[in-house]
């Protein structure tokens, strides 16, 4: 009988153990799933607005953008430049985190240097080294949008 008291023991006192685990390992699986589903991913959009035309931009997660973010809402006017793309000079140089040359695509906005912004409306491969800001995912209408020469473009969180 004491035999079988003492195993009765050791078997509620695992199974309370093995619970417990099986309880930590749901809250550190339900941990991950939340981190890694794409649904609960917070992707910041940065609204631009070209005259009366507005595009959405999907900013990346790094240093270059948060303190891009911090200069929001920001109205400029910016320069054209090759036939590609408009460019800007911020006032305030960003950190940077450059990569060098590929392929450019239609709507990605980057750093060119440590203040220079510049949003390309044309797909075109380059030696040239910039840091990525976001990518406007629809481009339709930007190049109509953006013109031929210099252009108002505001910047804001949406």
């Amino acid at each position: 009988m004491r035999y079988l008291f003492i195993i009765l023991a050791i078997f509620v006192s695992l199974s309370i153990s093995f619970a417990s685990c099986s309880k930590k390992d749901k809250q550190i699986q339900n941990t991950v799933n939340t981190l890694s589903d794409p649904q609960n991913k917070k992707d910041k959009n940065l609204k631009i607005t070209i005259v009366t035309s507005v595009f959405t931009a999907t900013l990346v997660d790094n240093q270059t953008t948060s303190a891009f973010e911090a200069l929001l809402p920001i109205t400029i006017q910016m320069s054209e430049l090759n036939g590609n793309e408009k460019f800007f000079y911020l006032k305030k140089s960003l950190p940077t985190n450059a990569s060098i040359g590929g392929q450019i695509q239609s709507g990605d906005l980057m750093l060119y240097g440590d203040n220079c912004l510049v949003l390309f409306y044309e797909n075109f491969n380059t030696s040239y080294s910039y840091t990525r800001l976001g990518k406007i995912e629809n481009v339709t209408g930007l190049v109509a949008a953006l013109g031929s020469g210099n252009v108002i473009v505001k910047f804001e969180l949406e």
